[in-house]
């Protein structure tokens, strides 16, 4: 539990609060903000930050102890919450696992997908969506036959069929969690297009959520950019005339490709490096999984 000073020297305790509310590790920790001002605007912030409750100065020290009580009694319910999502990372790393071709696929995705938001200047809840989403996006392909997931060659018609269903499946394994509510449209509608053309529901233009939008740009660009068994990886100037080839036919958002082509174009090299160990959820406990010898840890990316 954290107890923050609305009006601290430095950073406000409504920045900190945002701050702890955007890290992983954090995003759950109950957090009492103390005021001397009971404004309803400025408590109104407070809470747009994340605080769990308030107390106003000068203030009662019982009042003060049955709040904290409270606030604790609140954590070890959200302790249960977090013991299910780290399972869901675990899971999705095994995922990860199975289908060897991706290597360090999650890990890049999560630090692309996040640069690309502050890019737009998605605030830290979104940040802390599209985060996660680098973890879990594919997690419905634990219910892909190996057949499928791992077939060298071209899908056909029925194969397809039964890959497009992980985004779906992927959502139902993850809607019963509250932390995920944000990230539930990236897993279901990631791979939507523009056009309409995409799946699962064909959604068009500003009908597919901005979070999904953003994550499938991402995305689009580490796999173009990455090696597989089938491919090299590309270079920077041929995924950028790939993504606008792909705008030009409708597939893409072209405000949100514009705005991710002149990211690149800025600082490409970033993309590449890894997020902070604190960062990677799922790294940690992918590890774990690894070290049991039940998988094989995936190959370095090219």
């Amino acid at each position: 539990m954290v107890l923050l000073d609305r009006r601290m020297p430095g950073l406000s305790g409504d920045e900190v609060c945002r701050r702890i509310r955007g890290a992983a590790r954090t995003a759950l920790l109950p957090v009492i903000m103390v005021t001397g001002d009971g404004h309803a605007s400025n408590l109104e912030e407070s809470l747009a930050a994340g605080a769990s409750d308030f107390v106003r100065k000068p203030y009662d020290p019982a009042e003060l102890r049955a709040r904290v009580r409270a606030a604790v009694r609140l954590k070890r319910k959200t302790d249960q919450l977090d013991n299910a999502e780290s399972l869901l990372f675990a899971l999705a790393r095994t995922v990860e696992a199975r289908d060897t071709c991706t290597g360090d696929h999650c890990t890049r995705l999560a630090h692309a997908a996040v640069m690309f938001g502050r890019a737009l200047g998605l605030e830290e809840p979104d940040l802390g969506a599209l985060r996660r989403g680098g973890v879990v996006h594919d997690i419905g392909k634990l219910a892909i036959p190996d057949r499928i997931l791992l077939k060298p060659g071209k899908l056909d018609e029925t194969e397809w069929r039964t890959m497009r269903t992980h985004t779906v499946i992927g959502a139902r394994i993850c809607a019963g969690l509250k932390s995920m509510e944000r990230t539930l449209p990236i897993i279901r509608h990631h791979h939507e297009r523009w056009d309409g053309s995409g799946y699962p529901e064909g959604l068009a233009g500003e009908q597919i959520p901005l979070l999904a939008r953003v994550f499938q740009i991402a995305d689009i660009y580490d796999a173009l950019r990455s090696e597989r068994p089938y491919k090299r990886p590309l270079s920077g100037a041929q995924v950028v005339e790939i993504l606008e080839d792909e705008t030009r036919k409708g597939w893409r958002d072209p405000e949100l490709m514009a705005t991710f082509l002149d990211l690149v174009q800025r600082c490409e090299g970033d993309f590449a490096s890894p997020l902070d160990a604190d960062q990677d959820e799922g790294q940690r406990i992918f590890e774990d999984i690894v070290a049991t010898g039940a998988i094989s840890a995936p190959p370095a990316s090219g």
